[in-house]
């Protein structure tokens, strides 16, 4: 009789431990999916930034005759960033794209009649609400790796991660040091 009841409070924590593994476990599957959830939202603007592009770029072609090097670089930059493929790639490609845009609209200050364009403004505009939703959705993935990393990382979460393979995620992170200066605000 104290065997069977031995028996049972061995069977009853094994049950335990295998119904609290099967809870991190589907923890973790669901912030995985919810980090690639929010890495396809930057993707989706990503992409919707880099179609936008090309009609920037043919839109100041006509006006910027002699700025054929910033019209290339952005382009290249483009290209670039389009192609990459994994979140540091990206990442560091669309730090390049964005140093690329931002050497171009210091270009185009000197352009009155390009800036004047009405396709041109409606391009510029659509690309300032794009970047504005590549940031917000930049911001939630990043929250997304952090709360998967955190469950991976600490006990007794990794005990789970660490049998089943999960391992960190990489944050998108902002590579062009430009974008991570105080904007300078004069009155004079």
């Amino acid at each position: 009789m104290s065997m069977l009841i031995g028996l049972a409070v061995v069977g009853g924590v094994a049950l335990m431990l295998a119904l609290w593994v099967v809870g991190v476990y589907n923890g973790l599957i669901r912030l995985r999916n919810a980090v690639k959830n929010a890495w396809s939202q930057i993707d989706v603007q990503l992409k919707r930034r880099h179609d936008l592009i090309p009609n920037l770029i043919e839109t100041a072609k006509g006006y910027m005759n002699h700025e054929r090097e910033t019209l290339e670089s952005v382009t290249r930059a483009r290209n670039l960033a389009a192609g990459a493929s994994g979140v540091g790639a990206q990442s560091k490609a669309e730090g390049g794209l964005s140093q690329a845009l931002s050497n171009f609209f210091v270009v185009v200050e000197q352009y009155p009649d390009l800036k004047a364009n009405q396709n041109f403004l409606a391009l510029q505009e659509e690309l300032t609400s794009t970047e504005n939703r590549i940031g917000f959705s930049r911001q939630a993935y990043n929250d997304a790796v952090m709360t998967f990393n955190n469950q991976v990382e600490m006990f007794p979460g990794n005990i789970v991660a660490g049998m089943f393979g999960f391992g960190k995620s990489e944050f998108f992170e902002i590579e062009v040091p430009a974008e991570r200066e105080v904007p300078k605000v004069s009155f004079s």
